[in-house]
């Protein structure tokens, strides 16, 4: 007897298996809700998400613009962290440094107001 390679194995015996048993219904706590409950959520979702926009937004903004300027001033490198390693606070007044930091910030920037900007409600 051949059998073709690009059909399933066989288990031992000719007749076709059923299907498996459906298991009980119960629902846990980590199950997504049911069908006719998805509407009383939506909501609820669509604010959590467009807060969650914002507050991405809100915290690239900030977070770019320190990482712009703050890099130019001299509060940059005379601070108290960088007394015990003159070796760093030496790397970090680089002006290659200075600048690295300043494109990270216009980066984070422009992560922000992009996301701001493409943003749309999924329904």
């Amino acid at each position: 007897m051949t059998s073709d390679p690009k059909l399933p194995l066989e288990s031992g015996s000719s007749r076709p298996q059923s299907a498996p048993a459906q298991a009980e219904t119960s629902t846990t706590f980590l199950d997504p809700p049911p069908a006719n409950d998805s509407k009383a959520h939506t909501g609820l979702q669509l604010w959590l998400h467009r807060t969650s926009v914002f507050l991405f937004v809100l915290i690239s903004a900030v977070a770019g613009v320190l990482l712009v300027i703050l890099p130019w001033t001299p509060e940059w490198t005379d601070n108290y962290l960088l007394l015990q390693f003159p070796w760093l606070r030496t790397l970090i007044s680089t002006g290659f440094f200075r600048g690295l930091c300043s494109g990270l910030g216009l980066l984070d920037i422009w992560i922000g107001f992009w996301e701001a900007l493409h943003y749309h409600d999924h329904q």
